[in-house]
């Protein structure tokens, strides 16, 4: 058998299994050493790819296809340092729990470590931030080679769906010449199927878990970020049964398509209730489920570490269960579905009216909230109310996801929100928005600071290779947002200089690069007008433009106001 035979069977061995094994999209950027990787998954009929050639951009946007769909996306690259630029986005999908599959093209053994040119040691380059990782051998003509790549390659890919999902790594020597037969077709695989059992609570464990919840006083749920696929019906007949108030956080996204019998169980602004003193003495928990990771809330976050609850039950299907605040009692290692028909049902308690009635307080304050001229809040308050039924919404990191924590509340329209999370890193999220709409096929909105922004500006290529349907809202307020709450702002010496970093830079010009529909906009008024307006092309960027001290001011004024009402009506 030739070269280019053994080749092109080596290549469609390895996409092939990646397809039997439920791979449908794969993100390659162009490169040399991967050509024949490339032209494999570029033929086949059971792959839908996607071009982008900054490999730091395509490696979020392959995240939030993964992201938005719950399958394993493939991340393809040539050598050398375009591996390097997927470090991020593998950091991320690592901690978000995300399945990337991701491909390293390199060199051969004999090109390693002789001064080649684009040739970096590639083995085990993801360190630890990965949950598998091989260096696969040179192509051959060798039968029991065949067999050990396409149950290899199998193991990586139940490696990366196996809860906690995660990224793996496929490092893949490959020798020129680098051309491979379009036309050639392999037989059947021999491996024929991963099947996946589904693990159940016994009945000591459920009878375990059903005296937890009879004994607890005072009960509270509290469920963080959740994957594509939660099944929020059954998740609302369990917190019914038990009729314990609901803390949603909003990548929980509880807060929309809300049945009506369970308004009153789910609670939105707990991160304004909390950082009432006297609201926080009244509301102390003895019992808490969590689900998913710790939400957003700050305030949450210290409430919890205070009173520390007697007893704190974490759902987590990793062993390594999320424990920030060092408050776990129970870690029950299964999924949530295994949990919802545990409890009996129960009657409303005195605790949990106290939570509905401060919540009903929060939402009034929140409806009428009207801020001021350079506030963001009012701005994503604005854009809640105008999103359309059926979308989804990405947010950045510091600023935006908080002012989404504060001002999304309960609704009845089918609006998802995304958001990265596992690191809470303000790169890459251009591209994640992208790769989620991309997914998901639905009219996509992305909010994001300006500074994160610019971490991601390249993230516009991949609209020049396909087809969108992304709304980008920039809030302008040319700098670092976050960092005015900190106690850093407390201090004028350089703070500026160094956490403030404003540049002066605008969008108008990036937005003519790209070909996209660009407004910009300096009141809330203009805001809705442009948000109201027919959207042209694939790509429609908003910048609003703010103030960061009009924005700390309007936010406290608010909190205050909430504050002052709860302590009035004890």
């Amino acid at each position: 058998m030739d070269e280019r035979r053994i080749l092109t069977d080596h290549v469609l061995r390895m996409t092939n299994t990646l397809i039997q094994a439920g791979v449908r999209e794969a993100v390659i950027s162009p490169g040399s050493r991967s050509t024949p990787l490339a032209y494999a998954f570029a033929s086949s009929d059971n792959i839908q790819t996607y071009m982008q050639v900054d490999e730091r951009s395509a490696a979020y946007f392959a995240l939030g296809l993964a992201k938005a769909s719950g399958r394993p996306v493939v991340l393809l690259c040539t050598s050398g340092t375009a591996a390097s630029n997927y470090y991020p986005a593998i950091t991320e999908a690592f901690y978000a729990r995300i399945p990337l599959i991701v491909l390293t093209a390199d060199r051969p053994h004999e090109l390693r470590g002789v001064g080649a040119p684009q040739a970096i040691d590639q083995l085990n380059m993801y360190g630890k931030h990965v949950k598998f990782s091989v260096d696969l051998p040179l192509a051959e003509d060798n039968e029991e080679l065949d067999w050990f790549l396409e149950r290899h390659v199998n193991r990586a890919v139940s490696v990366a769906m196996t809860k906690p999902m995660g990224p793996i790594h496929l490092n893949i020597p490959l020798r020129e010449p680098l051309l491979i037969d379009f036309d050639r077709r392999l037989g059947t695989s021999t491996f024929v199927e991963r099947i996946h059992g589904d693990s159940e609570l016994s009945a000591n464990q459920k009878q375990s878990l059903e005296t937890l919840f009879s004994n607890a006083e005072n009960g509270l749920i509290i469920v963080g970020e959740m994957p594509i696929g939660f099944d929020k019906d059954a998740f609302w007949n369990f917190a019914k049964r038990l009729q314990w108030p609901v803390l949603c956080d909003p990548l929980s996204n509880l807060r929309s398509e809300v049945p009506h019998d369970c308004r009153s169980l789910c609670i939105v602004h707990y991160d304004a209730l909390l950082k009432s003193e006297t609201f926080q003495a009244k509301v102390v928990p003895n019992t808490v489920i969590r689900f998913g990771a710790q939400p957003v809330s700050k305030p949450l976050s210290l409430f919890l570490k205070h009173y520390r609850p007697s007893v704190f039950i974490a759902v987590d299907e990793s062993p390594e269960f999320r424990d920030s605040l060092g408050i776990v009692t129970h870690h029950l290692q299964s999924s949530p579905e295994s949990v919802y028909d545990v409890p009996k049902q129960q009657e409303p308690t005195f605790y949990c009216e106290a939570w509905c009635s401060a919540e009903k307080f929060a939402e009034a304050a929140t409806r009428r909230y009207e801020g001021m001229a350079g506030d963001e809040g009012v701005v994503v308050k604005t854009l809640f109310d105008i999103l359309p039924d059926g979308s989804d919404l990405i947010s950045g990191s510091s600023m935006p996801i908080r002012d989404v924590d504060t001002f999304f509340t309960k609704t009845e329209k089918d609006i998802t929100l995304f958001a990265n999370r596992g690191t809470n890193g303000i790169d890459g999220v251009v591209s994640t928005a992208f790769g989620i709409e991309a997914a998901r096929k639905r009219p996509t909105y992305l909010l994001i600071g300006d500074l994160s922004f610019l971490h991601d500006v390249n993230g516009l290529i991949v609209s020049r290779f396909h087809k969108t349907n992304l709304t980008i809202i920039i809030l302008n307020n040319d700098g670092g947002g976050i960092f005015s709450y900190l106690p850093q702002a407390s201090v004028e010496n350089h703070f500026e200089e160094l956490f403030g970093t404003p540049t002066g830079l605008t969008f108008e010009h990036v937005g003519a690069m790209y070909d996209t529909q660009y407004a910009a906009v300096h009141t809330v008024e203009g805001f809705k007008a442009e948000l109201q307006k027919e959207k042209t092309k694939d790509v429609r960027i908003i910048e609003v433009f703010t103030s960061r001290p009009v924005n700390v001011k309007a936010h406290r004024a608010y909190w205050a106001e909430i504050i002052e009402g709860l302590e009035e009506n004890e």
